[in-house]
């Protein structure tokens, strides 16, 4: 339960730094990786939404056990990012910095899954502070 607590908080934390930034970087990211952004509520909705989902985070930090039904969740959430742009940078769509930036997800996907099975179902009997 403990590796559960820390990854899921180290992915919060990691999360919530890596995103705040974005939202005061509109103009540069169009600049720094072409082309520019053309619909900024797309933009904003997906930091907003992924911003979210450091919460759930955090959640899952507090409590491993609890919220382990989510925890398979959160592993397609690592991976439902990076594998599309994966595959857009191998088509010339992407930037190869975004490209690049999208690796850290499935770092944190794996590493998820290895929290998952060892927040088994034996620990949902253990009792606090025992």
């Amino acid at each position: 339960m403990k590796f559960s607590r820390i990854v899921y908080g180290i992915a919060a934390v990691y999360g919530f730094i890596s995103l705040l930034p974005l939202y005061f970087l509109f103009e540069k990211v169009g600049r720094d990786a072409p082309p520019p952004v053309t619909h900024p509520e797309f933009y904003y909705g997906f930091l907003g939404v992924t911003f979210l989902w450091q919460l759930i985070f955090v959640m899952i930090a507090k409590n491993p056990v609890h919220y382990r039904s989510l925890m398979p969740i959160t592993v397609l959430e690592k991976f439902v990012y990076t594998v599309p742009v994966v595959l857009l940078y191998f088509a010339g769509r992407v930037h190869v910095s975004i490209m690049q930036s999208s690796l850290v997800d499935p770092i944190f996907g794996v590493l998820f899954v290895i929290a998952w099975f060892r927040t088994g179902a034996s620990d949902r009997f253990k009792v606090r502070g025992a």
